[in-house]
């Protein structure tokens, strides 16, 4: 459910943005580092919009997977000590005669 409401309102975000740039059909000059270029309002918007979201995307997934990772480790390396704290009672020992 979390990650429909998610979309949607991803979703309603682009729709908007793409609307918004629907009614620019203004020509704007945008400087960026290596050249210079003319778009429409509506074509930059989107393009720019779409960027920065499969960017911020790219970027949550790399310190989620980095988080899973550092779990997993954790994870095993917890199992591993608890194989070792526990003592071994072999089958048929009654450890309350001791």
């Amino acid at each position: 459910m979390k990650y429909v409401l998610i979309f949607l309102s991803v979703l309603v975000i682009f729709i908007i943005s793409v609307t918004f740039g629907a009614h620019n059909d203004q020509v704007v000059t945008f400087n960026y580092i290596l050249a210079q270029g003319e778009y429409r309002v509506s074509t930059l918007l989107t393009v720019l919009f779409a960027m920065g979201f499969f960017l911020g995307w790219a970027i949550c997934g790399l310190f989620y997977l980095r988080v899973r990772i550092t779990l997993m480790r954790a994870k095993r390396k917890l199992k591993r000590v608890e194989q070792q704290s526990v003592p071994t009672v072999p089958v048929g020992h009654d450890v309350s005669k001791e």
